[in-house]
């Protein structure tokens, strides 16, 4: 109920009351009982309420004769979150993505725009307007989506082709649940200001920053959507080109909201949506953010359920000199270790392997530069070429079982 209420909140609503009912299934005319819809008949009228939010999806049906029943605007939870992204969109592709998925949900509830020209079967002069309006948006509808997953797919493929062909330092997403603190602790992290509200849903569009390690490596952050629990599908499908990042990343940062009473729910709903992107494991590290606002026995509780975790707070700061420590050990694990030999010649190939890698015990020889080196695996597919074209040589000290996290594109 607390979730439903702050997607109210941040659509622009202003919760007057909350209702609930124990079904074993919805009921199929209106979702509700038959005396429950009374209940709410009677509590809207005493509150003076323009609109009923549901928090769950509607049939087309359901939602039309929930409307007639109560007389006001009725919202599902799925048009409540399109709402909410629209309102968030900036960027040309959020935009295009948002607007798939609006047009996804508008396709099997055209009928119930028309219901005033929708025609009375058999009545002679009623037959006519109402279907052919029905059939000509529906034909727009289809030619839209087509249109808008033609654009939103080229988009991918660009993103995929630069993700896994260009020489960025290692990748960080930042995944989680929505309003967990992942922008606080990107802007913590790079130290560059990015939109920050209490809100769920505040960002929708991929940011990057720059985080450099005390080991004097630079990682690449990216902050992407929050999830929710019960995520529409066609909403995980239109976002799935912004979702992509969390594929091609080194490393994925679990952000949860240590003081979320359903903590539980929450990761789980965000390893669901996670499960359903992933073609492999990636490497994922659990953050548990916001501790300033426990105490300190139910930190102690945390620790021993999670001793895996992270315990951060990106609002004072405290726990992020722990996190840097333990990402640059993580970072390693899942990282190529080489010594390398390239001709002194080539100086663009060295300043690419310096630029991403963390290089140790490195000198020159008269022909060579000798150096031991740590790379992410997503970069060797195009480094290695490069190395095999002018002459240099390798050897593989550890972690090739990391080569097994390359993307299918650069394997």
């Amino acid at each position: 109920m607390e979730e439903i209420k702050g997607l109210a909140e941040a659509a622009g609503a202003r919760v007057v009351d909350a209702i609930s009912q124990k079904l074993a299934s919805p009921n199929p005319r209106t979702g509700f009982g038959k005396g429950k819809v009374e209940e709410i008949h009677r509590r809207l009228t005493a509150t003076g309420s323009k609109l009923l939010i549901v928090d769950f999806d509607l049939s087309p049906s359901q939602g039309r004769n929930l409307e007639k029943a109560l007389d006001v605007r009725v919202v599902d939870r799925t048009e409540l979150i399109l709402d909410i992204f629209c309102t968030r969109a900036n960027t040309n592709q959020a935009k295009l993505q948002v607007e798939l998925a609006q047009q996804e949900y508008m396709k099997s509830r055209l009928k119930r725009m028309w219901t005033h020209l929708e025609r009375t079967e058999g009545a002679i002069g009623t037959r006519g307007p109402g279907e052919t309006q029905l059939e000509t948006d529906r034909r727009l509808v289809a030619k839209r989506i087509s249109d808008l997953k033609k654009r939103l797919s080229r988009i991918a493929v660009r993103s995929r082709r630069r993700a896994v062909g260009r020489l960025d330092p290692h990748t960080v997403s930042l995944v989680g649940y929505t309003n967990a603190g992942k922008s606080t602790l990107l802007t913590r992290l790079s130290g560059s200001q990015t939109f920050v509200a209490d809100q769920l849903f505040a960002t929708l569009d991929t940011k990057l920053r720059y985080w450099k390690l005390r080991d004097k490596r630079t990682l690449m952050l990216a902050d992407t959507v929050g999830f929710v629990r019960d995520l529409p599908h066609h909403l995980v499908a239109s976002f799935h080109a912004t979702l992509e990042e969390t594929i091609h990343a080194d490393l994925l940062l679990h952000v949860c909201d240590a003081s979320a009473p359903d903590l539980g729910l929450q990761m789980e709903a965000v390893e669901t949506v996670l499960a359903g992107l992933q073609k492999k494991p990636q490497p994922t590290l659990l953050i548990l953010n916001k501790i300033d606002l426990l105490h300190q026995n139910e930190q102690m509780l945390l620790r021993k359920e999670f001793p895996a975790a992270v315990f951060v707070s990106a609002t004072d700061g405290e726990g992020l000199d722990e996190l840097d420590a333990v990402l640059s050990a993580t970072l390693d694990r899942w990282s190529l270790h080489m010594e390398l030999r390239i001709p002194v010649s080539e100086g663009k190939l060295i300043a690419d392997f310096q630029m991403v890698s963390k290089i140790s015990d490195a000198h020159y020889h008269p022909e060579f530069w000798v150096a031991k080196v740590t790379l992410p695996p997503r970069h060797w597919a195009v480094l290695n070429a490069d190395l095999q074209r002018v002459g240099g040589s390798f050897e593989i000290t550890q972690g090739v079982a990391a080569l097994g996290n390359l993307p299918e594109e650069a394997s």
